[in-house]
């Protein structure tokens, strides 16, 4: 009966607020995009955003943990294990500034695709070459204005919670811009928000930690696939370590 509860609730205001916030994005793209080229503010209001619906849901407790590894004026590569679709939320609760990559089917919900248009965010049709050769060229085009990049090097949601193989896109851009590579590592929304429904069942624990940047001297002589490898064994190295920290958060 509770899970029900939270899940209606949830939901309501989800329907309620996605429209009230999506009208004051608008007002804020419309008035600072003359002066703010790389629409930041709009940015850290949809930080903001997506974190009230973590702030109001009662069952998910959200740690963040190396914030302050992320350099201002410095421009990343950031990568991420993928979970759940709440990543997207909880990442936003590090209120740093990215460029993110999504799948093609988020811009198409109302309010929240909208949003995401406005701040543009960088859009990945799945299963298409085409659509594979636009991310690369957007995301590309992004890191050359200055503009960090975060991208979902699994391709998909982990069913185990486990790090899957990486696919090379990433680190593709960051060998081409020269770039450092930050990597970041969560643990728990598999758990919270599993795919197609939400767990309300007990406390739900989320850690979302920012690790050391991985310099570009560091792979600059590495293959792409090397450098795949690489990444994914510290990711993977430093998840069993969240996983152990988790028992005390």
């Amino acid at each position: 009966m509770l899970g029900r509860i939270l899940s209606t609730y949830i939901l309501i205001v989800m329907a309620i607020t996605f429209p009230l916030f999506f009208v004051a994005a608008f007002i804020i793209w419309l008035i600072t995009i003359p002066f703010d080229k790389h629409l930041k503010f709009l940015h850290y209001y949809t930080c903001f955003w997506a974190s009230v619906y973590t702030w109001l849901m009662p069952t998910w407790f959200v740690k963040i943990e190396g914030r302050e590894k992320y350099k201002k004026n410095t421009t990343y590569m950031i990568v991420s294990n993928h979970q759940s679709q709440l990543d997207i939320l909880v990442h936003f609760r590090l209120f740093l500034y990215y460029k993110i990559v999504s799948k093609a089917e988020i811009f198409r919900i109302p309010f929240i695709g909208w949003n995401m248009y406005l701040n543009r965010y960088i859009k990945l049709v799945r299963g298409n070459k085409d659509g594979a050769k636009e991310m690369m060229a957007a995301s590309e085009k992004t890191l050359a204005a200055g503009e960090s990049v975060c991208i979902y090097p699994e391709g998909t949601r982990s069913h185990d919670n486990e790090i899957k193989a990486f696919k090379p896109g990433a680190f593709i851009l960051a060998k081409q811009a020269k770039i450092p590579i930050l990597p970041v590592v969560l643990n728990g929304t598999g758990i919270a928000l599993p795919k197609w429904k939400m767990n309300t069942e007990g406390l739900h624990r989320i850690i979302v930690r920012v690790m050391d940047e991985i310099p570009y001297e560091r792979f600059a002589n590495l293959s792409v696939e090397e450098t795949a490898d690489m990444v994914r064994q510290i990711m993977i190295d430093e998840l069993a370590k969240l996983k152990n920290d988790m028992n005390n958060f």
